[in-house]
Formats: structure tokens, sequence, C-alpha cells
């Protein structure tokens, strides 16, 4: 063995290796050997020091300084992260930064709203602080929703409508059609087993007729809890709903809710507005926005009610156990989403997942990548609650 390939007893590990601790870790003990006691003994460049110190001022600022107070300082350090770190790490030390440092005021100045890396987080925040913002700031702040919002859609437009529109089609067929509503290709295709060599013909036992001629073929109702803890689920609570809007086979509602109650539909053409229509925070009243939603109800057979929220009643919470089991035994078809976003499951009342349970109807956090299918399985009137198995999630059923 060459003497170059034995490890080094003062440096045992691959530079890039060593890089990578040092700035995970950080100053401090990491460059302690540097100083003669105990660390990595590894000495950053120029640029590596650069991204230590863009680390350093938002995870180290109970130490130090970090990004004071100085808006100059927030503006460069916004810039410094972008420059250093791709995009999806960036939305990290931004939302990071929100949190740990309450650097609210940094998307109150439109000069520093330009300079983030836009995500769904971000327009959460900029939700919440609507009420707050400055008119020159509000009008910054919809041009960053709406690049966000614009790149959810084409990412989770084609999926919703194809599996949408897919179910519709195969909900909508006639299985007892009249003479004149026949689909003579889908009969035909459907019986050839039924071919009759000596008659030369098809026997159809199974008629099958086209859709029914209504304006539309399913209602559904958003129900979103808008309160704080549930920012992300409204941002695309409000994205689905604008896309199913566009849909002719589905007539679609979205009403928002705290302790009040405001419907949104007529605003679902631009989902900006929709967004901006909302004011994230404030108490919760579920049973008030249930009751405003079940006369929305036309015919409950056709109607699926999907309710975005983590059921934590702040009004009658009996009456509201009540009017879902009213709802539910009228026919409409009940769903229960705890959270509609990426970050798994939150918070939740456990006593009312478990008597809504009884119901027949789970409680589960669902994925925006998810829920098409999961609108496709209601337009089918699947169980849901085999459905969230068959997607290993967590849901909680009557027992």
């Amino acid at each position: 063995m060459s003497q170059s390939s034995l490890p080094n007893p003062h440096n045992p590990f691959p530079e890039t290796r060593l890089r990578r601790w040092r700035l995970i870790l950080g100053g401090g003990a990491a460059d302690g050997i540097c100083a003669g006691s105990d660390g990595l003994g590894f000495s950053l460049n120029s640029q590596d020091a650069a991204i230590d110190g863009a680390l350093s001022a938002l995870y180290d600022s109970d130490r130090s300084g970090g990004l004071g107070s100085s808006s100059p300082k927030v503006a460069r350090w916004l810039g410094d992260i972008r420059s250093y770190f791709p995009a999806s790490v960036v939305r990290v030390m931004q939302q990071d930064a929100l949190e740990r440092l309450n650097l609210q005021r940094m998307l109150l100045e439109p000069e520093m709203l330009e300079a983030v890396e836009p995500d769904v987080h971000l327009v959460a925040n900029l939700l919440s602080l609507s009420g707050i913002m400055p008119s020159k700031t509000k009008e910054t702040a919809r041009i960053v929703v709406r690049r966000v919002v614009e790149e959810l859609q084409r990412k989770l437009e084609n999926p919703t409508r194809q599996a949408v529109m897919g179910s519709l089609n195969r909900a909508a067929r006639n299985r007892r059609p009249r003479h004149h509503e026949i689909d003579w290709n889908r009969t035909i295709r459907t019986n050839l087993k039924n071919y009759q060599p000596d008659y030369r013909t098809i026997i159809p036992e199974t008629k099958i007729g086209y859709g029914r001629k209504r304006s539309s073929l399913r209602d559904i109702i958003l129900c979103v809890d808008q309160s704080g803890s549930m920012a992300t689920s409204v941002v695309y609570a409000g994205i689905f709903s604008a896309v199913l809007a566009t849909l002719p086979a589905v007539k679609t509602s979205m009403v928002v809710f705290d302790t009040a109650v405001v419907d949104l539909t007529e605003m679902l053409q631009d989902p900006v507005e929709v967004l901006f229509g909302t004011q994230l925070g404030g108490g919760t009243d579920i049973n008030r926005a249930l009751a405003y939603c079940q006369g929305l109800v036309r015919q409950p057979q056709e109607t699926i009610l999907v309710l975005i929220s983590d059921l934590y009643e702040g009004g009658n919470n009996e009456e509201m156990l009540k009017r879902i089991a009213t709802l539910v035994a009228s026919g409409v078809q009940f769903i229960t989403l705890l959270a509609l976003s990426d970050d798994g499951s939150p918070a939740y009342d456990h006593r009312n997942t478990a008597a809504i349970a009884g119901f027949g109807v789970p409680s589960f956090a669902c994925t925006p990548d998810l829920f098409p299918d999961l609108m496709a399985a209601a337009i089918n009137r699947q169980d849901i609650s085999q459905w969230a198995a068959s997607h290993d999630i967590s849901a909680s059923r009557s027992r």
C-alpha cells in the first residue's frame, strides 16, 4: 500500500465531506482545532465563508446579531441565499426566517417582496398580512401570488380535468336507456360476447345510453376553514375550486369560514381574487358554515361536500355533528379533509373525527397531487375509506 493511500490521522475524511459538515455545524467548536482544540480542522474558502455567513445569520441568530432590524441587511440576505442555494432550499430558509426571526415586515415592503422565492407558504403568509399591507405592497403581493397560482395551475389543472371528466363520463352512463337514448356503438361493443352465429346478430343484453342531459352531473361544494392553521389548505382549495369551476359538467361552489361565512363562488374565474377574498386567522364556526352549505344542496344524491378543517369547533359542536349526520343521511357524499397540503397530517380534534367516522365518514389529510383522484373516487361513489387505505393514507374510521 502506498503512503498516499493511507488515511491521514489528522484529517481522516474526504475534503467534500468535511466541507459539508463544517457548513452544517457552523463555526465555534467546529473551527476549534484551528485554535488548538478539538474540531473539524477545515478552513472555508471565501465563497463558503459567505455561505456560512448566510446560514449563521439565520440559524445562529440567538448567539449573534442575526439579520438585525436593518431592511437593507434583510434584502441583501435574501439575495445571497438565492445565489447560494437551489430554489427548494431558499423556500425552506425563507420560511424559517419568518418563523424564527419574526421577519413578517420583510413581506410588507415591495423591494424585499420582489427578492423572495415564491411558493405556497409564502402565499399563505401574504394572505395573512393582506389586511395590513400598504396599497403599493399589495400590488406587488398580487404579482407574487399570481406567479405561484399560475405555476400550481399548470401543474394541477390537467390531472384534475382528466380524473374528474373521466369519472363523470363513467358515472353518466345510462344503463336503462329509452330507445332514442341508446348509445349503439358502446352497446354493441359491450354485447359482442352475445353474438349468435346462426342468426348473425347480437343480443343486446346490456343497453348503454348517453349521459343524462343535465347542466351539471355533480355539484361539488368545498367548505374551507380559513383559520390560521389551515393557511396552505386555503391556497390549494382556492386553486382546485377555480379549476373545477372550468368544467361544464360540474357545478362548483367554494365557501370559506371562520366565525363568519363567505361564499366566494362568483370569484372562481380568478383564483387570485379568490385567495385575496379570504381572511386567514380568527375563530371557527363549522356548524354555521355547514348550515350555509346545506342551503346550497339541490340534489343530495348528486352532491359532494368536502369539508376542509381541523375540526376544532368554536361554535355549537353538538349541532355541527347533527348537521353532518343529516347531510349524510340525505344522500350527500360528505368528505372530511383535515388538511389539503404537502405538510402532512396536522393537529386536529380527535373526538370529532371519531364521531364523524361513526356516520361512515373518514377524516384524513390529503396532498394536492392526490386530490384529483379523490374527487374521481367520490364521483364514482367509491368507498372513501378504502380509497384512503389504497393510497396509504391513515384515516379515522368507524369501529
